[in-house]
């Protein structure tokens, strides 16, 4: 979560920010539950179904919903960082 939170503070666009939040927040939580599912199990011999699919979740959804924010922000014009090198969206316009 660190990493994410100097990622946000450092990177020059939104871009790059949205990466970097959408990453640690995806693997913060996720390991969290993961720790949570290790505890239960070897302290209370108890499999939580719910644990894992919270993971499950977590793996597939947060990582398609920064996509999306990052796509949305792009086709609302908000512009790339001067120094990108590379437009993949404009290229397939």
């Amino acid at each position: 979560m660190i990493s994410g939170s100097i990622g946000v503070l450092r990177f020059p666009d939104v871009y790059t920010r949205l990466h970097a939040a959408t990453k640690s927040a995806t693997l913060g939580v996720a390991g969290i539950l993961i720790g949570a599912f290790i505890f239960m199990y070897v302290e209370h011999d108890i499999i939580s179904g719910k644990l894992l699919l919270g993971v499950l979740f977590i793996l597939l959804t947060a990582p398609v919903s920064g996509h999306m924010i990052g796509r949305a922000a792009y086709k609302s014009g908000v512009p790339l960082w001067e120094e990108s090198i590379q437009d993949d969206y404009k290229q397939n316009k």
